[in-house]
C-alpha cells in the first residue's frame, strides 16, 4: 500500500460520524447492512449518512452492492487490515531495537 491510498483510508475514517458507521459495519460482518439498518442504529438523518457512506466508499473501506430496492453496505476487511498493517510495520523501526532487528 502507499502513502497516498493510505491518506485516503485513514481520511475517510476521519470523523466521529464515519467511524460509527464503519464500526457498525464492521460489527455487522460479512453480511453487511442495509441503509436503514445502519440509520437505526446510528439515528443519522438519511442525506447526512448518505454522505458518509460515499465518503468511506471513495475512501476504499466499504463497498455498496444493490439487491432490489435495497443497498447493502458491507466493510472491506481486507482493506481494513491493509491500514493497519501499513501503520504496524513502521513500529519500533527508529528505536534501538528496531534498529537491532534490522542488523
Amino acid at each position: 500500500m502507499d502513502i497516498e491510498r493510505a491518506a485516503q483510508g485513514f481520511a475517510a475514517i476521519g470523523s466521529e460520524p464515519r467511524l460509527e458507521v464503519l464500526l457498525a459495519l464492521v460489527k455487522a460482518g460479512p453480511d453487511g447492512l442495509t441503509v436503514g439498518d445502519i440509520q437505526a442504529r446510528s439515528g443519522m438523518a438519511a442525506s447526512t449518512l448518505a454522505h458518509h457512506l460515499r465518503f468511506l466508499a471513495s475512501g476504499g473501506l466499504i463497498s455498496q452492492e444493490k439487491q432490489g430496492r435495497s443497498v447493502i453496505n458491507r466493510a472491506e476487511f481486507d482493506h481494513l487490515e491493509e491500514l493497519g498493517a501499513y501503520l504496524l510495520r513502521e513500529c519500533c523501526a527508529d528505536s534501538a531495537a528496531g534498529k537491532e532487528e534490522a542488523a
